[in-house]
């Protein structure tokens, strides 16, 4: 997997770095709900679980994710004929897109936390024709509190910074 830097995020102050080459608009192709394995972590699995889903319909438990020795989780099932997402429709719109896993609401992007900031990578699969899109957007706060906005929330919450906190006037976190 190749990955690239295109953004760091100041958890304190939401002020943001970025490569001003990168744009991204997701076409809603569903390819990456094709060719990824996508982890779930136990709020995912509850988020769902409310929506009516029994754990074992979309669980694959022979699947697990690992970052270095520490367990983060199992991944989501695949469908047997086509190894698509099990939530994945005919006209390829997802049955739980409200309520998806959090590594769905972020693709392509790797967000690592080092204290006070959050870099952001993208992963640049061949399959996602949204990176670097001609109409894609560039990274600002808009962008980013639109796709980051629950994990830049629950950081700045567990480190004890009020979520009204240095924040401009107009944002909603």
């Amino acid at each position: 997997m190749e990955k690239r830097w295109v953004a760091t995020i100041n958890l304190e102050t939401l002020q943001i770095k970025s490569d001003p080459s990168f744009k991204f608009k997701c076409l809603q192709c569903a390819s990456c709900c094709i060719n990824l394995e996508i982890p779930l972590r136990d709020e995912d699995i509850t988020r769902i679980e409310d929506l009516g889903f029994n754990a074992w319909e979309f669980v694959d438990y022979e699947k697990m994710f690992y970052r270095g020795d520490k367990f983060l989780g199992y991944g989501l099932k695949k469908r047997p004929f086509d190894d698509g997402c099990v939530f994945l429709r005919e006209n390829g719109k997802c049955k739980i897109y409200s309520k998806r896993p959090l590594a769905c609401k972020l693709y392509p992007f790797i967000l690592i936390k080092h204290g006070l900031v959050i870099e952001v990578y993208v992963k640049e699969d061949p399959f996602c024709k949204g990176i670097n899109h001609p109409d894609g957007e560039h990274i600002d706060l808009d962008f980013v509190m639109r796709y980051f906005g629950e994990v830049i929330s629950e950081y700045r919450q567990k480190m004890g910074i009020s979520n009204h906190q240095n924040k401009p006037a107009n944002l909603i976190i």
